[in-house]
């Protein structure tokens, strides 16, 4: 296949082309280490965990653990599948960059654009998540101030330079990070201590299997808890979009990602866990989030509030990096004629600030959420459920890209340093884990909704396509993708 004509340059699978190579202006590489890194743990730590693991507790009881243990499991082979594709050739973008080229122009106008409709959605229950958070810290703020006031902060956030998305996303990281910390060393301390909360209940990791088991409502609400646990790893997969702004990514790529089991168990597992040991689980709020009860039942009040400014902060920043992949992504679309050209300028800090424009444009539709709805954790759960199939989509896209990326070139994965492990089987499991998770998400229906919104959204894209493909690029592109694909066969012949 021939070097791409637009910026987003995909070379033959024989050739690959040599980082920084390109004919147009195109992103900077300001994202180091330290970046990358804290970069994938806030996208690991999303407001999933902080407001919706309340009622995923409810729903799944103790087994929740294994709820968030068995989907972060599935998700480190999707970045490992997504890792390996990326280090196989550095000038692709993203996973959307990648899925196009192998899959076909079809699948990264698919992948680009659901994704940055996932964001836009995930934006949404972000600044809801706000809002709520606001009216519990100066009860009676109307909701419309902080739903008006987020996307404009966070356009002040990410208009300079990448390196000063990459700061504000290293502090937001921090804060989360230390929060969790704080709450796991509070947690030890009131089960060493034996705490007596009002309601007469101790502390004691014996609360987790003493009221109904680990499985109190049976393997139907274990099911349940995969609804709104899915969402709370969406944005795992960040730091895929920001492979082009990544310094040195054959060393930083790895790093992230293979970190990503150590931060599911502390995280996650080890939050949830001392959460239900101090505070039995019946006794759990779904409606508010577990962190700022757990602070409170401990009789810090002052800790509780920072707990709220400390969740707050957390919905902001994951708003802030959707803000950042949908920016990119429709750059990166726009740099393959699938979306207008406006969205494929830079500007002189080397930001896509019309996309950027575009985008928090969208996150306004938070304002119609919170007013339409009965309650903010409502909201919550609908968006947040529609997010999922959206994540999933992206996803699944990533590991079928993987599945014919070893089959079309078993030459790049051979020389990959960054394998999948059980590339070979691996990819089916956690499809079938995916198709598994839709399932779960037709039980309740609060989330059955976005089993229909999704599909809506498909048949729009399919008829966009449908248009976008007969223009002289997209059909240039085709013709080249399919003559690549001729091509590969006499060089490969090797099983997938």
């Amino acid at each position: 296949m021939s070097e791409r004509t637009t910026s987003i340059s995909v070379q033959p699978s024989t050739e690959r082309a040599e980082p920084g190579q390109s004919r147009e202006p195109h992103l900077a590489r300001g994202l180091g280490n330290r970046h990358i890194q804290l970069l994938a743990i806030g996208g690991a730590i999303g407001t999933g965990l902080f407001m919706g693991s309340g009622k995923t507790i409810s729903l799944a009881g103790p087994s929740v653990i294994f709820v968030y243990m068995i989907i972060g499991f599935m998700l480190f082979f999707v970045m490992r599948a997504m890792g390996e594709i990326l280090l196989s050739n550095l000038n692709y973008k993203s996973f959307s960059d990648f899925a196009g080229d192998i899959l076909g122009p079809w699948a990264g106008f698919f992948t680009g654009w659901s994704y940055w409709f996932f964001w836009v959605v995930t934006g949404v229950a972000d600044i809801v998540a706000i809002a709520g958070y606001v009216d519990k810290l100066a009860p009676g703020t109307p909701l419309w101030i902080p739903a008006l006031i987020t996307p404009v902060v966070l356009i002040l956030l990410n208009l300079p330079t990448v390196k000063a998305f990459g700061e504000a996303e290293f502090w937001f990281a921090i804060i989360k990070v230390v929060a969790i910390l704080a709450l796991i060393a509070t947690g030890v301390v009131m089960i060493a201590t034996n705490f007596t909360s009002p309601s007469g209940a101790v502390a004691n990791l014996a609360n987790m299997w003493n009221d109904g088991g680990m499985f109190p409502h049976g393997m139907f609400g274990f099911i349940l808890g995969f609804q709104i646990a899915i969402f709370a790893f969406a944005g795992i997969e960040l730091v895929g979009t920001a492979a082009a702004e990544t310094k040195d990514p054959e060393k930083n790529l790895p790093r992230a990602i293979n970190s990503i089991p150590i931060r599911v168990l502390l995280f996650y597992v080890g939050a949830l866990v001392v959460i239900m040991a101090v505070n039995p689980w019946r006794s759990i709020d779904p409606a508010s989030s577990p962190f700022i009860g757990m602070f409170t039942l401990a009789g810090l009040g002052v800790a509780a509030v920072v707990i709220n400014l400390v969740v707050l902060t957390s919905a902001a920043s994951s708003a802030n990096s959707g803000i950042y992949s949908t920016s990119r992504m429709v750059y990166g679309l726009a740099q393959d004629g699938n979306a207008p050209k406006a969205f494929g300028k830079l500007s002189s800090r080397k930001v896509p600030q019309n996309a950027l424009l575009f985008s928090c444009i969208f996150l306004l539709a938070g304002l119609v959420l919170l007013y339409a709805g009965d309650s903010v954790i409502g909201a919550f759960t609908i968006v947040t459920s529609v997010a999922s199939v959206l994540t999933m989509f992206v996803w699944s896209m990533i590991l079928i890209s993987y599945i014919v990326f070893r089959r079309r070139r078993p030459e790049l994965h051979e020389a990959s340093a960054f394998k999948m492990p059980g590339s070979a089987f691996m990819p089916y499991v956690v499809l079938a884990f995916f198709v598994f998770m839709l399932v779960a998400l037709a039980q309740a229906e609060d989330t059955r909704l976005a089993l229909v919104v999704a599909p809506v959204w498909f048949l729009l894209l399919g008829a966009a396509w449908y248009f976008n493909r007969q223009t002289p690029l997209q059909q240039a592109r085709i013709e080249e993708w399919k003559a690549d694909g001729t091509s590969v066969p006499a060089a490969t012949g090797a099983t997938p």
